[in-house]
Parts: C-alpha cells; structure tokens; sequence
C-alpha cells in the first residue's frame, strides 16, 4: 500500500524542498492534466465507493451545515459529487447555492439552489441557477484538482476561486473535498493563494494548520 501511494504522489509531484520552478505556469499546467487524467481514469466502481465515503464524512464531521448558507458546485470532469450531502443539509434546514462565473478575472456570484430550481448553462456548459436569489455563503464546497501538504489547492487555471475567497467578508468554511489521488506534495504556493480550512478525502477528514494537514479522529464532529 505504501509503495501504491508513493507511484501515485511521485509522478505529479515536486518534494516540497525542491527550489520554485523556473515558470511555475507552466509547471502548474503539466500538474493539472495529469491529476486531470489521472482521475478521469478512476473506475466507476472506485469513484462510487470513495465518493460515498466522502459523503458519510462530510455528513458526520459537518452536521451543523444544515443550519448554514453552503455554497456547492455541480461536478465536472469526475469531480466528487456533493449534491447529495447538500441535499440531506437542505432537508435539515439548510440554504444551498451554486457559483455563477460574470467574467473573466472577477469574483464568483453565488444563486440559490435546490432541486428543481430553474437553471440555465454557465462556463463549461454546466448548469446554473437562472435568475435565483444571490447568497453569501457561510461554508463552500471546493473541489482541486490537486491539494497539498499544506491544504492549498490547485485548481482549473482561471483563478475564480481564489479571487473569490479573497473579497469575501466575513470568510466562509472552506471545505476542500477531493480523492486522494488528487494529494501532492506541493503547488508551489504564491502569495494570492488560499489554504483550505478542512480537505476531505475517502481516507479522513484533514485540518489545515500551521504544520500543515492533520488527519482528525473518524468521530471528530465541527462546532
């Protein structure tokens, strides 16, 4: 199993001692498809499996979203799908909302969603909320492409999230929530990037500290 992990962390990977690559964009770019590729591959059964352990974890560890505004996103290219946890938090008395791209190198809106909410298509062609109330979200949902030792996250270029993270006021939870496949040692982390506050993966729930990612006990429930 060790060695398993150490083919799968290696191959896209850079140790963290190792110096700032000479064009960190480019770098970045070759990380991305092939983290890309690496989870469009995943067999479905795997991908059902670890996606219902994510589930079970973000329902028990974050039981209090259910009383909260938390910002999801409909899944893309293999990305764990967390419309399920958002529904049961819905039905618990939670408000959900989907992010909503404006323009190019601006911030992310964010609509009310549920199911059956009517939705047009955004950027990629995914669905989004037509015209629904905008939200500020208490908690967000945020699938990388990649994360690292230290919960920043790499994700599709565009930079979206992290100019939306850094206008928002008051911050949100944010909730990282990815395969383990997608784990590599380091993104090379700039000074716009934001750290994660929790990634969640099928193998734990992880806190992002000043050390760097904590694996919390299975029972561990947030306040």
């Amino acid at each position: 199993m060790q060695q398993a992990e150490c083919d799968y962390r290696g191959s896209a990977t850079s140790p963290p001692s190792m110096l700032m690559p000479q064009d960190l964009s480019a770098w970045r770019k070759a990380q991305r498809e092939q983290l890309l590729a690496r989870r469009m591959a995943v067999p479905a059964a795997e991908h059902r499996a670890w996606s219902a352990a994510i589930t079970r974890r973000l329902l028990h560890s974050f039981a209090t979203l259910r009383s909260k505004v938390v910002g999801g996103y409909w899944p893309y290219k293999g990305e764990f799908d967390a419309r399920h946890a958002m529904r049961v938090w819905r039905d618990a008395g939670a408000r959900l909302a989907l992010p909503l791209v404006l323009e190019k190198r601006a911030p992310l809106q964010f609509r009310h969603w549920w199911p059956g909410a009517p939705m047009t298509r955004g950027v990629f062609d995914l669905p989004v909320p037509d015209g629904t109330e905008l939200l500020l979200p208490q908690a967000l949902l945020i699938p990388p492409v990649g994360f690292d030792a230290r919960g920043f996250r790499l994700g599709y270029g565009g930079g979206y999230f992290d100019r939306t993270l850094a206008v928002l006021q008051p911050q949100p939870l944010k909730i990282g929530v990815a395969f383990e496949i997608a784990r590599i040692a380091t993104i090379h982390a700039q000074p716009h990037d934001i750290a994660m506050d929790y990634i969640v993966t099928e193998a734990g729930v992880h806190r992002v500290g000043a050390g760097g990612l904590q694996r919390l006990d299975d029972d561990w429930q947030a306040e």
